[in-house]
């Protein structure tokens, strides 16, 4: 069940937080049947949670209207409702704020707290946080940070003006610098551009790299002397990604021998659990720059935050 915040969502948020919406199927199937009866099927272990919902009117369609046990399943459309929140384990929640006007938020997000709700984490994101401590309910993130990274996550506050910084992104004008602690690797000849095409589905935790037309790029550059210590010789790295494919640095300095430090998925992917909160992964979202859409100003961005693993001896 996707949270997924839609223009016209029929419902509001609830506590910062969106509602589910469930796209129904583009075309009649045989038996028609009823829209709870396809939400069940789809959602088998959310039964009692769904029962009560409808009882109570908090399944909705597109028009807000809610449904009953007998409504039929027709082509097409949505329904809405807000489910249950996760128990949930506390996250790191310190978002200092480094920009802010009428139309963005710049905040610098910390290791280990997901952008957005997905999967066990709903309230423990840095959206549904920075929603409820500001209470802002129209903030929506431009970009997103993988759990792991750190660093600066730009978000709109007025949906007015959203799709302008969109379009920013779209059009490759939002330069952005990485810093990571990585392997080294001796005589990989840096600095260089790495090109691949890269895709993610549900068959993995990863992302892969496949034969086809590139869709991923990334400049990466060593910064400073390797340093070595307990668990092996490593290197500070400026790395500049000109798309912005899933796990697309991680991917990419994987390909080249040089995974991040303390990655939990790349090059091989560690048994669930297995995550240190006291070990992040060494990858921080250090710079973006871009024009600002509504007043025209240049403004460069930076993270305040350091990564941990080790200096140069």
């Amino acid at each position: 069940m996707r949270r997924r915040r839609h223009s016209s969502a029929p419902l509001p948020l609830r506590d910062g937080v969106d509602p589910v919406r469930v796209r129904l199927p583009a075309t009649a199937g045989e038996p028609a049947g009823t829209v709870l009866g396809y939400l069940l099927s789809r959602f088998p272990a959310a039964a009692p949670e769904l029962e009560a919902l409808l009882a109570e009117g908090g399944i909705v369609d597109d028009a807000g209207r809610p449904l009953a046990r007998d409504t039929p399943l027709r082509p097409g459309g949505s329904v809405w409702y807000h489910r249950a929140l996760p128990v949930e384990p506390e996250l790191p929640g310190d978002l200092p704020v480094l920009h802010e006007d009428r139309w963005l938020l710049a905040v610098d997000k910390p290791h280990g707290l997901p952008t957005t709700p997905r999967g066990g984490f709903v309230a423990q994101s840095a959206l549904v946080k920075l929603r409820r401590s500001r209470g802002e309910d129209r903030l929506s993130p431009l970009h997103r940070l993988d759990r792991g990274t750190a660093g600066v996550l730009l978000l709109s506050r007025d949906p007015g003006t959203r799709a302008r910084f969109q379009v920013l992104f779209q059009e490759r004008a939002v330069a952005k610098e990485y810093e990571a602690v990585a392997g080294h690797r001796p005589g990989l000849r840096l600095p260089r551009l790495v090109e691949s095409r890269i895709v993610k589905d549900g068959t993995s935790l990863q992302a892969r790299e496949v034969p086809g037309p590139v869709n991923a790029r990334t400049t990466v550059e060593q910064v400073g002397r390797p340093f070595t210590d307990a668990e092996g010789t490593w290197a500070r790295y400026a790395v500049r990604p000109e798309t912005g494919r899933t796990h697309q640095i991680r991917v990419h300095l994987a390909g080249l021998g040089i995974p991040v430090r303390h990655d939990p998925l790349y090059p091989h992917v560690r048994p669930a659990g297995a995550e240190d909160p006291g070990r992040p992964l060494q990858l921080l979202a250090r710079r973006i720059a871009l024009v600002h859409p509504v007043t025209g100003e240049p403004l460069v961005l930076e993270s305040r935050r350091a990564l941990t693993a080790g200096d140069p001896a």
